[in-house]
């Protein structure tokens, strides 16, 4: 039976065709360096489950988000796991992504004809560095609120329009709901769908361009 609906389906999609087009393709020689791409990619996804049944419990306000978090960890059934890899997997993605950009920049695969592959990487970096900030602020804690204001200060130092992007972050001169509510729907909803898209594109440029080999002593 489920031959027959495979059949079916594939007759209509195309799938065979798609799969010998993404998939089923001659690649090189690799090692573990060669899968910090997968594990960025599997740590993304990750993130966003993570991330929507957090969000089912958390509150974006000053006066339940740490109590929403509280509640999260002690309430919710598997709160505190699904928190927990939700923070620690932050950190991790970061480090990867870093360590990824690093084994693509030594071993000079950002050379023609991935040059595109390697700015959008780029882009990939900085939205998940702005990713892990935007999140540190969620729990509405302390220590939270005071590496918020210091990292905002310093986005207010840049020349010219430093004061401009200082108040768009903060929402006003200080940290407020409004500053919450503004780093909460970039979290879960800007940066997010940024990424999603710069990826599939990634993706299409690394599927039409193949990976790069590490490169030898001739090279």
């Amino acid at each position: 039976m489920w031959q027959k609906i495979y059949a079916w389906l594939d007759e209509r999609l195309g799938l065979n065709d798609l799969y010998k087009a993404t998939l089923d393709r001659p690649e090189p020689k690799g090692n573990w360096w060669n899968t910090l791409g997968s594990a960025s990619l599997f740590l993304f996804i990750l993130q966003g489950v993570t991330g929507i049944f957090l969000s089912v419990y958390y509150t974006p306000s000053p006066d339940h988000a740490y109590d929403s978090i509280t509640y999260i960890m002690n309430g919710v059934a598997f709160g505190w796991l699904m928190r927990g890899i939700h923070h620690w997997g932050a950190s991790l993605m970061v480090i990867v992504v870093f360590v990824h950009m690093l084994r693509v920049f030594v071993t000079a695969s950002y050379k023609y004809p991935r040059e595109l592959t390697w700015m959008i990487g780029v882009g990939l970096l900085l939205l998940t560095l702005g990713m892990g900030f935007t999140g540190y602020l969620l729990p509405w804690n302390q220590k939270a609120y005071w590496a918020t204001t210091v990292g905002t200060s310093i986005a207010g130092t840049v020349p010219w329009i430093g004061a401009f992007i200082e108040r768009v972050l903060r929402g006003g001169a200080e940290l407020s709901a409004l500053t919450l509510s503004r780093f909460f729907a970039a979290h879960i909803w800007i940066f997010p769908a940024a990424m999603a898209g710069l990826i599939g594109v990634h993706l299409y440029l690394i599927i039409k361009h193949g990976e790069s080999e590490f490169p030898g002593k001739d090279d």
